[in-house]
This record gives structure tokens, sequence and C-alpha cells, in this order.
């Protein structure tokens, strides 16, 4: 027996060993691709040495003789800190993640090969500036030096997900920017979702003029009535319902943190505004700014400051791109919100039934335009696809984002679209930006803007201008749907007759008030076919905007910060009291612990809330759940299954019905029931259910309810953050205030366990005072590292979750008294 414990003791302590060991060996691999900051480096292809000094928070402010090799010292320092992200989203935009991935990116990639967004982008490299293609080819260079030296010293091959996941990285092109330019479209965009959903939804409804109700206009002015969908279409076209496939989302594209499609109410947003030196305290311009995005670990924000021969530009770039997307310079301020244009339409191409390779066009039959295009695919066959255009653009399957709910018999569905450019200037443009010394400058450096289309907020020394840039499509007066369902493709009223000139976008310097400002709300009021859009991304954050701008005379840097932080939900403050007026201080005193007591405790811990969704609280949870089962519960019954793609509270749709908005009070009424239920009715039963749910989970103890304990900000690195035990190291979780509608945006997920994860928001925040430039600041939401294992992988995630920011310096020797280390490239011996 003691052999035997001696023997089981011995075979223990040596899996002990053997498994320190190997935890030993995956830290010293993974470690060996740690970069390190303080060191000289021999590299090809620069003119001059450059300096790369890396401030405490690890953001490099680079240093260069010329703008060239700046750029180089940018490329060089991307790849250090984020080339699995760099390579990943080059590999989505090539359509080529399942060479990786396997068989769950598939239909991603058969989705972006349809676009064909790469080989836009190769045709863009020689429509751009030359200046512009100088720093493309330069940061190609620096990226490429980073990739030699990994090869060269073996450095672990430059990220630890190249272990997992052993893929040759080929070298950086000028294309490649360009390309991920290009995905920032596609990851912004949902005007193609928008248009199938309201295609489908109009075939669902019982009743004409509901549409309006469940997708009701940003309010303003009035806008004529649309067709019904089913008058648009040839007979046949789609069905009411259609199901959700497991594992892929409302879309019918796969559910993975690795698609670059945004899942309904996730597609771009932002917050910006302006003072002029009038509003300003201090007697300098104002500017801030927070572009929202979905949540990763890392970041797709990257901090970095550029010493050009002009002078210093800092802000927020994005890994792959050598440009400052938002920030400042020593002379001009920028930010940019989404504009919401509508800038794709959807059309139904009749195919001809004596020949499947013919489609109709406006004189007749014309032939499709075909080329065949090979997928790769880890651990499986390869698949080989046929892709397809029209003259209006990519022919796309029914099965991407339903298309086939919507598409008539014998047709199929096409998208023209303004990022499926192939003379995209887009870089050029922010390029310009970046020198620009002036708002007329900057907004003349617009010009060049294709896509995504954007709000451009600036400030200058001495004024403050907004300017919507982006290529604007001239639609016929006559478009059977105005653009906002599909239409017939061969039909010339509904082809796009090019595009309107950029001096018609929407054009704002110097205004009367001193201040303006974005928050991705309805900017116009033109008629269609003048209008920016239908469909707008903000009716709420702009009334608590509008309010704190106009609540004092003049503002400075921290009075923006507190907007840029505030939590105050002006949507529950006007929804409680519309949706719950006959349910406070009424009935009966009922015992503890029946459901009508804890009711009566939920109600009157509402009323006493101010709408501050703070983390702390338990009203913002109370609240949240209510609005989203009485959203729910109105619309089921109608809509069916597709009532699962309303995620997201829908407050204009809400007070519609609850003021009985030309009859919308219908809704109300469950129309399978043989009563006729009442608002009050569905309220008092919506809080209800959402009680339940909430004592389910967390109790039915309301006061010790926390906001923040399922309003957590998820970072999550979307490719290691499902994988057991190592997602505790990759993901970055923390509890935050805000919600849906408030300034500090943290959009819910929506679906899932948990519906209230915060999964969307700033992460990127700045805001600039011209009055005294250097005491401007930012913060992005993880760490200038991709790197798990380095100490800048989440430093900067604590200082952002509450709400502090970092000093944007161009001062020199600031950035140097604290460097965690200072890297000097230095031209190859010849």
């Amino acid at each position: 027996m003691r052999t035997i414990f001696r023997w089981l003791l011995r075979i223990a302590g040596g899996m002990v060993i053997l498994a320190v060991l190997a935890v030993a060996g995956v830290y010293f691999l993974a470690s060996r691709s740690l970069p390190d900051y303080d060191r000289t480096v021999r590299v090809d292809g620069l003119s001059a040495p450059v300096e790369i000094v890396r401030d405490n928070a690890n953001v490099p402010h680079i240093f260069g003789a010329t703008d060239a090799d700046v750029f180089y010292a940018l490329g060089y320092a991307h790849a250090q800190d984020r080339l699995w992200q760099m390579i990943t989203l080059r590999r989505t935009v090539q359509g080529r993640l399942s060479e990786i991935f396997g068989l769950r990116t598939v239909e991603i990639d058969k989705l972006m090969r349809r676009y064909d967004l790469y080989t836009q982008a190769i045709a863009s490299v020689e429509d751009q500036t030359p200046e512009t293609r100088s720093a493309l080819t330069a940061y190609a260079a620096g990226v490429n030096a980073r990739l030699n030296e990994i090869n060269r010293d073996s450095l672990g091959r430059g990220a630890p997900e190249m272990f997992l996941f052993d893929v040759p990285v080929s070298p950086w092109q000028p294309a490649d920017s360009i390309a991920i330019g290009k995905l920032l479209a596609v990851q912004m965009s949902g005007q193609l979702a928008q248009e199938v959903e309201r295609a489908r939804v109009s075939l669902a409804l019982p009743q004409a003029g509901m549409l309006r109700d469940i997708l009701p206009d940003a309010p303003g002015q009035e806008i004529l009535d649309l067709p019904e969908y089913a008058s648009l279409m040839p007979k046949g076209a789609g069905s009411r319902y259609a199901g959700l496939t497991p594992g892929f989302t409302t879309d019918g594209l796969p559910d993975t943190p690795l698609s670059p499609f945004p899942a309904p109410g996730m597609a771009g947003a932002s917050n910006a505004w302006a003072a002029a030196p009038a509003r300003s305290a201090s007697g300098g311009t104002l500017l801030a700014n927070d572009p929202h995005l979905g949540f990763t670990a890392p970041t797709v924000w990257y901090l970095a400051r550029l010493e050009l021969q002009q002078g210093g530009v800092i802000g927020g770039t994005i890994p792959g791109i050598p440009l400052v997307l938002v920030g400042r310079s020593q002379y001009l301020g920028w930010g940019l919100t989404s504009s919401y244009l509508d800038d794709l339409d959807t059309y139904m191409e009749e195919v001809n039934p004596e020949n499947p390779e013919e489609y109709r066009g406006p004189d007749g039959w014309e032939t499709f335009r075909t080329r065949r295009s090979i997928i790769g695919i880890k651990d499986a066959s390869p698949v080989t696809m046929t892709l397809r255009w029209t003259d209006n653009g990519p022919v796309l399957p029914g099965s991407h984002y339903h298309l086939d709910t919507v598409t008539p018999p014998g047709h199929v569905a096409s998208i023209n679209w303004t990022a499926l450019s192939p003379d995209d200037t887009s870089l050029s443009a922010g390029l310009g930006l970046m020198y620009a010394r002036s708002v007329d400058q900057a907004i003349e450096a617009g010009r060049l803007h294709i896509a995504p289309s954007q709000n451009l907020m600036l400030a200058d020394a001495g004024t403050v201008g907004f300017k919507m840039i982006g290529a604007v499509p001239d639609r016929d007066a006559a478009h059977d749907s105005q653009g906002r369902m599909p239409s017939l493709g061969w039909r010339s009223e509904n082809r796009w007759k090019g595009f309107q000139p950029y001096d018609n976008n929407i054009q704002i310097v110097a205004p009367e008030g001193g201040i303006i400002g974005n928050t991705n709300n309805k900017f116009t009021d033109r008629a269609f076919p003048d209008n920016v859009a239908f469909d707008w991304g903000d009716t709420q954050r702009i009334h608590r905007w509008q309010r704190l701008m106009q609540s004092r005379e003049v503002h400075t840097r921290d009075s923006f910060i507190e907007a840029q932080l505030d939590t105050v939900s002006f949507t529950a403050r006007s929804l409680l009291p519309l949706i719950g007026k006959d349910l406070w201080f009424t009935g009966e005193p009922a015992p503890d612990g029946t459901p009508e007591r804890l009711r009566q405790d939920a109600l009157l811990l509402l009323a006493d809330w101010n709408g501050e969704m703070n983390e702390h609280m338990p009203e913002p949870l109370i609240y949240a759940a209510w609005a989203a089962a009485l959203q729910d519960r109105l619309i089921r019954d109608e809509l069916g299954p597709l009532a699962d793609d309303f995620v997201h509270l829908d407050p204009v749709f809400i007070e519609r019905v609850f003021r009985d908005i030309d009859g919308a009070g219908r809704w109300c009424d469950v129309i399978r029931s043989a009563v006729t239920e009442t608002c009050d009715d569905i309220a008092r039963q919506s809080l209800d259910a959402a009680l339940i749910w909430i004592s389910e989970r967390y109790g039915d103890n309301l006061e010790s309810l926390r906001w923040g304990d399922v309003h957590q900000a998820a970072q999550d690195h979307p490719v290691l953050g499902n994988i057991p035990v190592l997602r505790y190291f990759v993901n970055i979780h923390q509890d935050t205030s805000g919600g849906d509608n408030t300034l500090m945006r943290g959009v819910t997920k929506g679906t899932g366990p948990n519906p209230f994860l915060n999964v969307h928001g700033a992460g990127y925040r700045g805001v600039y005072d011209f009055a005294d430039p250097d005491s401007s600041v930012f913060i992005i939401s993880t760490g200038q590292s991709g790197h798990p294992l380095s100490r800048h992988y989440d430093d900067l995630a604590q200082l952002w979750r509450r709400g502090e920011y970092i000093p944007m310096s161009l001062d020199t020797a600031l950035a140097k008294a604290a460097a965690v280390g200072i890297t000097h490239l230095e031209p190859a011996a010849r």
C-alpha cells in the first residue's frame, strides 16, 4: 500500500511539474512577441533616423525628418502593438477568414467576396493624391519592417494568437489600408438591413398604416406615406414570417464576434459638439467627440501623435490606416459622427426565364457580369462560388439579410452602395484633414471623401463648423420606394443618376448661437430626393444635449466632459409618466411577498427616480426590463418571429402608441384574444413580467439591484474570448453607467441570457480646448496593446470606466518625462 501511495505521489508530482513546465513554456513563447519599446532597430526604407517616444500610457509620439518617415514609424508602431488585429481586419475585408477559422466564418467570407471591396481598394490606390500614395507606401513599409524583424529575431510570430492560428502573413500593401477603410463602411452601415426589415414588416402587418407606428419617421417635417411593399413588387414577393436559424443573427449571418456586419441597432453612431469663442469661458474654441462602435478587446482605436513637417497631429487612429481619424493639430480639431445618409439601394432584378445568365435592364435583357472565386477553408474542402453583378451592383444571395423573404419568384437581389466605389479617395480626404489649418480648409478636404458618410465637426482657433461628407446618391423624384425599401432594378426612375454636388451637402460655419452639435439626430428637413435620410440614429440624446448646452451661457473643457459623461436618460424621464400614469399610487395596498406588492414597490422606486442610469442604482434595471417587456408585448402578436428583430426600445413608437397618434393605440389590443386590452393593461402586465424576470435572476429585493451588474461593458477578444479559462485573461468586463439613449451611450445587447450587456459605445473620447491646447484630453476603452500579457492591454480601461482621461499634449518634454521606452529606427547600412 505504501508503495502504491509513493507511486501515486510521484505521478501527481510529475503531473504538477509537467503542468508548470507547460504553463511556463506557453508564457515564454507568448512573451516573445511582447515588443521592447526601448531599443534601436535598423530597418530598410527610411530616409533618416526616427524616434518613437512611448509616454506612460504607451501612446507613441513619433518624430522624423520627413512626413513619409513618420508614417513609416506609425506602421511599425501599429504592427508592434496590434499585429493580430490588423491581420484579422485585412482577412475580413478580403473574405479570407475561413482559411484560419474554418467553417464558422464561411458565410462571412461569401458576403465579403460578393461585395468585392478588396478589388475595389486595389483599383483605388491610383486615385489617391500623391501625398496619400506616399503615406500609404511608407506606412506599408513600416509594417513590413516589423514583420521582417519578427521573422529575423524569432519574436514569437508577432502575436500570441499566431501560435493558435499558424498562417503565413503576407507583406502589407497600400491597398490593405484602403480596404480597411472600406470595412469601416460595412461596420457602420445599417441601410441594407433597414430596407429589408421595412419590406418584411410591411408584408407582415395586418393593417395599412401600422408601418409608420413600428418604424416611425424621426419627429419633424411631415413625410408623405409610402405605398405598401407588396404594391411595389410582382405577386409572390416573400412570406409573412421568416424564422431565425440557430447560430445565426436576425440578419441570417453567423453569430460570431468576427462578423463585421452590425446587428440591428448596432450601426455606427457618435456624439460631437463644438463651441465658438463667444460661448467659451476661456475665449477659445472647444470641441468634444466620442465615436461609437462595437466593443472589442483590444478596442479598434489606437492613440498616436505624429510630428509632421507642419506641426503635430494627435488623436485616435485605427491600426491598418495611416491617419489620425479623430483628433487635433495645433491649428484644428475635428470629430466625426455617423450621418445616417441613405447611401445604399436594394434592387429586385428579374432573371430571364429562358436564360438564367441574363437579367432585365431598362432596354431589354442584359448579361450578368460573372467571376469565379475560391474560398479556402481550414480542415475542409474549398468552396467555389460565382460572383455576379448587374449594372446596379453585386448580386446577393437570399440567405443574407433574409432577402429571400422579400424577393419575388424569378428575381434576385442586388445593391448599389457608395462604399463599392473603385475610385474611393476617402483616405486622401482624411490625410487632407490632418494638414488643414482652418475650418474652411478642412471642409474643402472633405470633398474627396466617399464612404462611409460622416458628419465632420470642426474647430479652429477662431470658429467652429459642421459639414456632412461622403458621396450622396442622386435619386429620381419618381423613385418607387424613395430608397426606403427594395425596388425594381430595371426601372430607370429607381436607378441612381450619379451623385449630388459636394457643395449641396449640409454645412454650417460660425453658427449664430455659437454652439453646434450632433448626436446622429435628424439635422435637415429637406424633402426627398434632396433629403439625407428617413431613418436617423437618434431621436433622444439630442434633447438632453440641448438642455446641457443651453443651461449655461459659456462652457469650459470640464462642462464638455460633463456632457460627454452624462447618464441621465431623457427617454426614461419622458416615457415613464406616460406608460405608468394610471399605475402610480392606485390599487389597494398589497401584503408583503405578493406580485402586487412587488409592483407597488417598483413603481414607488421609479416615482422618485430622476432618470439617471447610474451603475449603482436599481431603478435603471427596473425601467429597462419594463420597457423591453412592454415593446415586445405590444408587437409580438402582430409581427410574430419578426419581433425578434426589435431588440431595442423605440421611444417614438411607444409614445405614438400611448398617445394614440394616428390610431397607434391599436397596438395595445392583443388581436388573438377575445377581449379588448387597453394600453394600461399592457403596461401593467409588462411590468409584472419584467419583475418576474428580475426576481428569477436577481431576487425580489429591488433595493439591492445594481444596474452595473447587468450593464457591464463586454469588451471581449473576438477570437480567444470564448475559450474556457483563457477568456478570463483576454476579456475586459466592467460595470458601467449609461444606456441606449444617454449621452454616455452604452447600447445593450438586447438578446441572450443577459440582454443588458453593454456592447456598443464610445471606444474613444476626446475633448479639445484651443485656448490651452495642451490641456486637451482623450482616452480609449481598453489599452494601447493588443497583447494580453502586456500591462498596456487594459491599463486605460479603468480610467475610461471612471470617466477619466489622459493628457492630449503635443509637448515633447512631457511625453519623454515618464516614457516607458524610446524606440530608435535607423536606416539600414547601404
